[in-house]
């Protein structure tokens, strides 16, 4: 199980790990390490995502891909946008606060998936 931090607004340049579920049996694994990209309100983060499929379908071990992810925080209204870019296929997903952050990704020419989204501090 995961040891979850949601802070309201993260130190500044602190890192930010980022840990996610999505599809609609969780079978895919997201995670990446952001840092504050310096743009302004709402604040961005930005860095490294990699995503594995940890469906029980798997035959030849875990599928994984890696790519980039961009995200903004609007604490005051609990919610977070990211922009996911992975195999060259962008991907916007929109997300509000209830333990964690859940919502859906949409990603160009495909049908929108469900995604849980958790942020932790980095240590």
């Amino acid at each position: 199980m995961f040891a979850l931090m949601l802070p309201a607004v993260p130190a500044a340049a602190d890192p930010m790990q980022l840990v996610g579920y999505s599809g609609y049996l969780g079978e895919w694994e997201l995670t990446a390490t952001v840092t504050e990209d310096g743009s302004a309100t709402p604040k961005g983060y930005s860095g490294p995502l990699s995503i594995k499929h940890v469906g029980l379908c798997t035959q030849d071990g875990p599928e994984e891909k890696s790519g980039r992810i961009r995200i903004q925080m609007m604490p005051s209204e609990s919610r977070i946008e990211a922009t996911l870019w992975v195999d060259g296929i962008e991907c916007r997903y929109r997300g509000v606060l209830s333990g964690f952050y859940t919502g859906t990704m949409d990603c160009s020419g495909r049908e929108r998936v469900p995604l849980k989204l958790w942020i932790k501090e980095s240590k």
